[in-house]
């Protein structure tokens, strides 16, 4: 099986003091404001190979497995029919985990996706209701009364109850270990066939959607879990704000500095205090669970103070190097065996503020081996002089070179405290998780992570709950430098603290996808939020 041909990196050289200082501050990478939601030019216009987010921790009730969810196609309306929003079987989408400190994957996972058309004469993708709906006695000619119109409504993936799936969709995953002669492709699907779950239509035509989006749920060989399809877009951010120049809104005592909250608000891990912009709205997920063995270097378990805990994470979409189309209507096209990158995310947050506009396609496109190649956008983060100047000054800063990030974007602790000076690795964005850290109790979870003494939470990985737009934004004030750790730095928030869907305590985590029928955007203070499990009206963190 061949493996994508990655772009060479970007040619332009640097100068060696150059180079020396990014290796100790391009940790500056975290720092934004949203995630990966329409970041780059590039995939602005290829919204299916548009990365919005990437998470990688210890598995909340087995702490012997790591979950891995990789997020696509931003901004997903429930209700925009008749296609709704399958992957793209031209894109390979990968998961890629370094585990001997060099920014090179050592583990991939493959995940590939075909399309069938099961329902050609149908003008909708998914049609289903009650036992079926059947021409009435006034049906004129040619449709005999009593004909059969509409299937059953959809209550399977396969078989019986699956008849309204006319768009239906499945999927291979491909594990493969090591390189050159050592390289081990495992087909982890072992012939068993994956179907990804449908968007969430409405209650007539799935009348039990919970059920239905739970068969999604595979067991693999060797304890490996997967899942994917669509599902509630589990990101929380004031989007508005953020890109309004960073002009968050609330100012918590009178001080005319917006967006700076009070010790109580910053505490609160579910409460609202502004928009969430992406309430109500899906994504299209792939989430797979696997043993740690599977990830580390020596196919072991390891305790936190051990470095060989520490695995390194990212994601990339990838398209055929070349496409040319049929030149006869319907005709299939001509798909090239090489692939081309088109995006990665290892850290949330980074392209999409950081990286200039001009550079943003170059740094979606390129390894995370090379990134000392953009270190001109990271030795002193225009981001950190915004945030001050927006604030008027009120918002002190670190000097550069940043110092306090380097821990981010190195193996170094505190997410690996047991590793040395020459296991730091080169300068990379990737998401570490220190997998000897076991899981937190969801009493005890803080969406600050380890900002607030969660040290499960980013930045040693990423669960589906942190709060990565206050942690960055805070990070990027420099409160991991002591002397900046105080009052306003450590307080800047956006003022959205929870998602509008609760998400779950086991695998795939997210919530499932959000109703097209009763599709709404939810405010804070609004009512209409949906349970993920019942998918039934309830409390939710923003109400």
């Amino acid at each position: 099986m061949k493996q994508p041909i990655q772009p060479t990196a970007p040619s332009k050289r640097w100068p060696l003091a150059l180079l020396a200082g990014a290796i100790l501050n391009l940790a500056g990478l975290p720092a934004a404001e949203s995630a990966n939601h329409r970041e780059a030019p590039l995939t602005a216009l290829d919204s299916k190979a548009d990365i919005t987010d990437w998470y990688a921790f210890v598995s909340y009730d087995d702490p012997s497995k790591v979950t891995m969810i990789l997020n696509v196609d931003p901004l997903l309306e429930p209700s925009n029919g008749p296609n709704y929003f399958p992957f793209d079987p031209e894109i390979l989408y990968e998961m890629k985990v370094d585990n001997n400190f060099d920014a090179e994957e050592d583990v991939t996972l493959q995940f590939r996706f075909k399309s069938e058309n099961r329902l050609p004469g149908v003008f909708t993708g998914f049609v289903g209701a009650g036992n079926g709906i059947f021409a009435p006695a006034n049906s004129p000619a040619p449709v005999a009364p009593g004909s059969p119109l509409v299937p059953p409504a959809i209550t399977a993936l396969d078989g019986p109850g699956s008849e309204g799936l006319g768009l239906r969709q499945s999927y291979s995953v491909t594990l493969i270990k090591g390189k050159g002669a050592n390289r081990q492709v495992i087909d982890l699907s072992r012939q068993q066939k994956l179907f990804a779950v449908p968007s969430n239509v409405g209650p007539r035509t799935m009348p039990n959607y919970t059920d239905l989006a739970r068969q999604g749920i595979y067991d693999l060989a060797g304890g490996v879990r997967v899942f994917a399809g669509t599902v509630d877009d589990p990101f929380y951010i004031d989007l508005g704000a953020a890109f309004d120049t960073f002009n968050f809104r609330g100012d918590a005592f009178g001080s005319g500095i917006p967006g700076v909250f009070s010790d109580a608000q910053a505490a609160d891990n579910g409460k609202n205090y502004a928009p969430d912009d992406v309430a109500g709205f899906n994504v299209n997920s792939i989430a797979i669970e696997l043993p740690i063995a599977l990830l580390t270097q020596d196919g072991k378990l390891h305790a936190a103070g051990d470095a060989l805990a520490v695995i390194g994470t990212y994601a990339t979409t990838s398209r055929p190097r070349t496409k040319a189309y049929a030149d006869k209507p319907g005709g299939k096209p001509k798909l090239a065996n090489a692939y081309t990158q088109i995006q990665r995310m290892g850290n949330p947050l980074i392209n999409e503020l950081l990286i200039g506009t001009g550079d943003k396609d170059k740094f979606s496109m390129s390894d995370p081996k090379n990134d000392a190649a953009f270190a001109n956008y990271l030795l002193d983060p225009l981001l950190a002089r915004v945030l001050n100047a927006a604030y008027a000054g009120a918002v002190p800063i670190p000097a550069p070179p940043r110092l306090d990030l380097a821990p981010l974007v190195f193996y170094a602790a505190p997410i690996c405290p047991g590793c040395a000076a020459g296991q730091s690795g080169p300068l990379a964005d990737l998401l570490r998780l220190n997998t000897g850290i076991g899981p937190t109790v969801a009493a005890a979870r803080q969406r600050m992570g380890f900002l607030a003494g969660d040290n499960a939470g980013f930045p040693n990985g990423r669960r589906v709950s942190d709060d990565v737009t206050d942690i960055a934004a805070q990070a990027v004030a420099g409160v991991l430098n002591p002397s900046f750790n105080s009052f306003p730095n450590n307080r800047i928030a956006d003022g959205v603290n929870g998602n509008d869907r609760i998400y779950q305590e086991s695998f795939p985590y997210v919530a499932f996808a959000n109703s097209g029928r009763q599709s709404r955007h939810v405010d804070p203070g609004e009512a209409g939020c949906f349970n993920a499990v019942t998918d039934l009206p309830g409390n939710c963190p923003s109400n």
